[in-house]
């Protein structure tokens, strides 16, 4: 009798760990709220791997989004993020939900000088696919530093300008900001078309004191002084920001899409001379049928380098113009031009392009 309590320690303690072993199990697989120390970038891209290997895009989606999101917190560069997102969006586009295949292949692709080239290639043949099933809107935005909204929900980034991939259909895109009366655009969108919207937003009028309204309703009104006629300065600024912006985002997107095309053309030019072709083959009366495609490729690498520059030297104009306005006002205005000027600033990114004009509006 009195050695019982020897034989039941063990077993109490077997008992508990059993307990835990069994909750640790019930726990979701793919946590990564870093409770659990198997839950690694790495033993979740491991699963992943297996099951797209396995042909279970279910299982290898729900894998892929738990590593995207543990490699945002890890100790990851760009091109290992880049990765893991081409993944998540290929095995979404064989789920077929474009929306978030072309969402994750378009972040993984802009830092496309870090993937490996079958997974750049593969990247950019999907994104072509969802591409045609979703709508794409290039918004751009200002001041850059307001809240989007589309269809009721925020983006969660400020930038000047966006590049989103939205379900067929009507949508609604808002800004709001803090001084500002926010701006709002509806629109269709259309599959395989592409929307351009900029959004522009007017500082809110300044309220007066409290108590300035009563006091100054008992007095009797004085009539105003005739004002000198002006110049819509104001409005033309804020539309000329606006155009900058666009035309510099649009250029951009050009010259990215040109880009892709010439890297595919000089690809098939290192092929094509494995097997022999020249510089004339394609002259010949009885050329290979794959030098139509060349040409049409070449052609529409010309088409987008000619646009990108265009929109980008008409970007350049009406940046130039807007900035010119504030030094010329004393001109236009006869007095003497706002306290402080304006600041122009280049802003760009690994995808995006821009002016920052900074002065009194």
């Amino acid at each position: 009798m009195r050695r019982a309590p020897r034989f039941l320690l063990p077993c109490v303690v077997l008992g508990v760990v059993a307990t835990l072993d069994g909750a640790a199990s019930a726990q979701d697989p793919y946590e990564v709220a870093g409770t659990r120390e198997t839950s690694t970038v790495e033993d979740l891209l491991r699963r992943a791997r297996q099951a797209r290997d396995a042909g279970r895009w279910v299982e290898a989606e729900a894998a892929y989004g738990h590593a995207l999101k543990a490699a945002d917190v890890a100790w990851t560069t760009d091109a290992e993020r880049a990765e893991i997102a081409v993944e998540l969006g290929l095995c979404e586009l064989a789920l077929g939900r474009y929306r978030d295949a072309a969402d994750h292949l378009a972040q993984g692709l802009r830092h496309r000088d870090g993937l490996r080239r079958a997974l750049r290639e593969r990247a950019e043949h999907g994104l072509l696919q969802a591409e045609r099933r979703v709508a794409t809107v290039y918004l751009g935005v200002n001041p850059p530093d307001a809240k989007v909204l589309v269809d009721g929900k925020p983006l969660g980034r400020s930038a000047p300008t966006y590049e989103l991939f939205l379900e067929p259909g009507p949508h609604t895109v808002r800004a709001e900001l803090d001084g500002h009366v926010e701006a709002e655009s509806a629109f269709e969108g259309l599959a395989g078309k592409a929307t351009s919207l900029a959004l522009t937003l007017r500082r809110a009028p300044e309220r007066g004191a409290p108590g300035a309204a009563s006091a100054d309703a008992a007095r009797p009104a004085a009539p105003p002084p005739a004002a000198p006629p002006t110049v819509p300065l104001t409005e033309l600024r804020i539309g000329g920001a606006a155009l900058t912006t666009a035309a510099l985002a649009a250029g951009t997107v050009f010259l990215l899409r040109a880009d892709v095309v010439h890297d595919n053309l000089a690809e098939r030019g290192v092929a094509f001379r494995g097997r022999g072709w020249t510089s004339s083959t394609c002259w010949w009366p009885n050329a290979p049928s794959a030098c139509a495609e060349i040409r049409d490729d070449a052609a529409e690498r010309d088409l987008f380098a000619t646009l990108g520059k265009v929109a980008l030297a008409t970007g350049a104009v009406f940046g130039i113009a807007t900035a010119a306005s504030f030094l010329a006002e004393g001109w236009i205005l006869d007095e003497a031009p706002t306290r402080g000027g304006v600041r122009v600033a280049p802003s760009a990114t690994g995808a995006e392009v821009g002016l920052v004009l900074q002065g009194v509006w």
